[in-house]
């Protein structure tokens, strides 16, 4: 696999960019995470030339002019300026950066806060409903783009699930920069099945008809279907439940290879789960161990059971 690339506010790697000439290091994303990806940093508002320290900013109603990006004290409009600036520092970021595989951004900022970042109105408390400049025209423009902030990535299965996307992403580009066919997404998608199904079986459903349907395409068009479609999907968090569900279809293959007492042990974890008694991890590695053990090639292949570096111990905590 490539290098996984992820972009990131400066700050949260530790980089004195904020408006008080201070940082917001993250130690998951500096010390667990930055061993295994390769980080593109952006500071929208240095990079735009505010620099540092400046004075800070934030959302204001507008009424008809929509949402505006103002200075606190002088009253400074800098919204159309950040606009004008993102659009030119995506464009590049696409072209010098393709390969890009996901972002995390600086909650509750008026540049690159993700969601419930606070607008003021001309008259009472300021309403969470707003997003960044920055990360909305990011959004916008990279639709498919694994995307969180660092304040949710404390939830651990909003981490799993950012961090499965990132590396499915990577894998999903490592297929289509190649000369892929049909074939090769045929796959792609059968390897997948598992992870697909602990996000949404309705989906997964869908996702097999357009590949059974695929050589009936265009390959843009089914290139780009797929790619957005696929991505959906995976942005559904996982629950325990539909985890159990996949757990108890891969038990399924082990009717004829396993003891009763060996299978009514990996039911048992896989209820310990189900319940809350024991994370993720522990179903997963018995499941891991019987595949491995009896040699079963249709699991070992399955994406499910590895679809990220162990030594980030996500599924220990969900």
């Amino acid at each position: 696999m490539k290098p996984v690339k992820i972009g990131i506010s400066a700050c949260l790697l530790g980089e004195e960019v904020r408006f008080d000439g201070g940082h917001k290091r993250d130690r998951f994303l500096t010390d667990i995470l930055g061993p295994h990806v390769e980080f593109v940093t952006i500071c929208p508002e240095v990079e735009m030339g505010l620099g540092t320290p400046r004075e800070p900013m934030r959302l204001v109603a507008a009424g008809t002019s929509g949402v505006r990006m103002i200075t606190t004290r002088t009253g400074i409009d800098h919204t159309d300026a950040m606009n004008r600036w993102a659009k030119r520092r995506l464009t590049d970021l696409a072209r010098e950066h393709p390969d890009l595989c996901g972002y995390v951004l600086k909650k509750d900022s008026p540049s690159c806060g993700m969601e419930r970042v606070k607008t003021y109105g001309r008259a009472g408390p300021p309403r969470r409903d707003g997003r960044g400049l920055f990360a909305s025209a990011m959004i916008d423009g990279f639709p498919s783009l694994p995307v969180e902030e660092e304040g949710r990535l404390g939830d651990p299965r909003l981490r799993e699930n950012f961090i499965e996307r990132v590396f499915a992403f990577r894998r999903l580009k490592d297929l289509f920069t190649a000369r892929w066919t049909v074939g090769d997404l045929v796959g792609f998608h059968a390897a997948h099945k598992m992870a697909l199904l602990a996000h949404s079986p309705v989906k997964y459903t869908a996702l097999g008809r357009m590949v059974a349907s695929a050589a009936a395409m265009p390959r843009a068009e089914l290139r780009r279907a797929y790619e957005d479609q696929f991505m959906a999907t995976l942005s559904i968090v996982a629950t325990p439940k539909r985890h159990a569900n996949v757990l108890m279809h891969m038990l399924g293959h082990f009717k004829k290879r396993l003891s009763s007492e060996s299978r009514d042990e990996l039911y048992r974890t896989i209820e310990d789960y189900r319940v809350g008694l024991v994370p993720l991890v522990v179903p997963m590695t018995l499941l891991r161990h019987h595949a491995r053990a009896h040699r079963v090639t249709y699991l070992l292949d399955q994406v499910y059971l590895d679809p990220h570096p162990r030594e980030l111990m996500l599924r220990n905590h969900v």
